[in-house]
C-alpha cells in the first residue's frame, strides 16, 4: 500500500468517524496517528478529491474556514460552538419556510446553523 493511499484511508476513516462535519485542521488532527507525516497540504488534497469523487460535501459557515462531512447524510442543518468552534450536525428541519417569505417571493433552498455553546463548553 502507498503512502498517498494509506494517508487518504486515515484521512476517510477520521471523517466518517467524527459523526460532525471537520475543519482541515481537524482532519489532520484525527489522521496524523493513523499516518504519520500527514501534512495540512495532502489533507487539502484528498478533501477536495473527496467531494469531486462525491463523497464529501463542503459544510460553508459564515466565519472559519469551511468544513467537509460525508455527501449521504440527507437535508440537514448544524450547530456551531462559539466557544470551540466546533460543528455538529442536527437532525430534522423545522418544516414550511415558506410562509416566512414576504409576497411573491419563492424559496429554492435552505441553510440553518445554530450558534450557542456545545454540551463539552456548557458543562465548565
Amino acid at each position: 500500500m502507498s503512502r498517498n493511499t494509506a494517508q487518504r484511508e486515515a484521512i476517510r476513516s477520521a471523517i466518517e468517524s467524527a459523526g460532525r462535519p471537520l475543519a482541515p485542521q481537524e482532519v489532520l488532527d484525527a489522521a496524523s496517528s493513523a499516518a504519520p507525516g500527514l501534512g495540512i497540504a495532502t489533507v487539502y488534497r484528498a478533501l477536495s478529491a473527496g467531494v469531486e469523487g462525491g463523497w464529501l460535501q463542503p459544510v460553508e459557515m459564515a466565519t472559519g474556514p469551511t468544513r467537509y462531512e460525508l455527501a449521504h447524510l440527507g437535508h440537514h442543518h448544524h450547530f456551531r460552538c462559539n466557544v470551540c468552534d466546533r460543528v455538529f450536525d442536527l437532525d430534522g428541519c423545522p418544516g414550511n419556510l415558506k410562509m416566512l417569505l414576504p409576497p411573491g417571493f419563492e424559496l429554492d433552498d435552505h441553510d440553518i446553523v445554530l450558534h450557542g455553546r456545545c454540551a463539552d463548553c456548557a458543562a465548565g
